[in-house]
């Protein structure tokens, strides 16, 4: 029996209740806004080329890069994924950027690497790369090149890229099979030295499972310290809300590779 490929991809489908999730991360994102305003730094020539910078103690700070297949969404719906860890001392930065189908996979790439070399310039100090589903992606992308980021989480990451290749999503990412290799992460040069958590959520798909697995094993074999962990109960989308918590696990993993960076 094949695996149906749209359907393990399509998590929209799979929590029904996700207009509602959201929903819920642009409000409480706003009200995060209102009591802790950003320094909003720009860190390319394009409308989404922007950061919100959450300010907090000195040192190392996480940049959060959102999801949404690389085609949804902005830096909006995602200033409460600085609350938790700004409540322990730890800057945040939230970047958007553009997305697809005006812009490929491999221009966003480049997109984040500017952004996380601007906030490594204005905070003088190591950038721990955090992101949720294609964020998680990018995350990975950024550990494997960038020498300011020691250390990656990456949260229902995508790390191979050619599962997609057939599915509705690559209406607007329009990848070819070259492409999709050459964007996949798991299958670049370990970066030896550095640190990769993978983290999905239990109630994901064993495609978003697999995947997650995979790249800690794969690195895990050639020099990168590698974590794996299923968060029991969460799916796709709400395995996010820990971070708005400065009390979680999720929190005070993120402030532990801050403190070893």
């Amino acid at each position: 029996m094949s695996l149906d490929l749209e359907k393990e991809y399509n998590n929209r489908a799979a929590v029904p209740e996700h207009p509602a999730i959201i929903a819920r991360w642009a409000a409480e994102s706003k009200a995060y806004r209102n009591i802790n305003p950003p320094r909003v730094i720009e860190y390319g020539p394009g409308e989404r080329n922007t950061l919100d910078l959450f300010e907090a103690d000195p040192g190392p700070a996480v940049m959060f890069i959102h999801g949404g297949y690389w085609q949804a969404l902005d830096k909006s719906f995602f200033s409460s994924m600085a609350k938790g860890l700004n409540a322990l001392g730890v800057t945040v930065a939230v970047p958007s950027y553009d997305l697809c189908p005006n812009v490929r996979i491999g221009d966003i790439v480049e997109q984040m690497r500017a952004a996380s070399a601007i906030v490594h310039r204005a905070i003088d100090a190591p950038v721990i790369v955090a992101g949720h589903s294609a964020g998680g992606h990018l995350s990975a992308c950024l550990l494997a090149t960038e020498a300011h980021v020691p250390a990656a989480y990456a949260i229902s990451g995508l790390f191979e890229l050619a599962p997609l290749l057939n599915t509705s999503l690559n209406e607007k990412l329009r990848l070819d099979a070259a492409e999709a290799e050459a964007l996949s992460p798991v299958l670049w040069p370990p970066p030896e030295g550095k640190m990769l958590d993978a983290i999905v959520g239990g109630d994901e798909s064993n495609e978003y499972v697999r995947q997650s697995a995979a790249i800690v094993a794969t690195w895990g074999e050639d020099g990168v310290t590698t974590r794996y962990e299923e968060a029991g109960g969460a799916n796709h989308f709400t395995v996010i809300d820990p971070l708005t918590d400065p009390a979680s696990a999720m929190c005070e993993r993120l402030k532990q590779l801050v403190v070893r960076a």
